[in-house]
């Protein structure tokens, strides 16, 4: 089920064991994961997805990351805070922080 969880460990350079250390589980647990002998809870999976910075459809082999921009499909607290913010705006508000982020490109 955790189809790609191997693969996202490895690109983040973690060990099983600093895996294990971040969901509360075993290192023994993370392997079996690995290895499909067994499937983790909903909880854990969404402490991996967040863990990795990536979607639960990720994670699970629902969606391929070559077909997927998921910058854009998962964004962290602060850019939520953020997104919010801008929302309560008025549009022109909205325009001048546009502005501001294009003169940094």
């Amino acid at each position: 089920m955790i189809k790609n969880l191997k693969k996202l460990r490895l690109e983040k350079g973690a060990t099983q064991k600093t895996l294990a250390a971040v969901l509360g589980v075993s290192q023994q647990s993370v392997n079996k994961y690995e290895n499909h002998n067994v499937e983790p809870d909903l909880t854990i999976i969404m402490k991996m997805a967040d863990y990795f910075g990536t979607s639960v459809d990720l994670l699970i082999g629902h969606t391929d990351e070559d077909d997927n921009d998921m910058a854009l499909h998962t964004i962290n607290n602060d850019e939520v805070a953020m997104l919010r913010g801008y929302r309560s705006l008025s549009e022109n508000h909205k325009q001048i922080i546009r502005t501001v982020i294009e003169s940094y490109h």
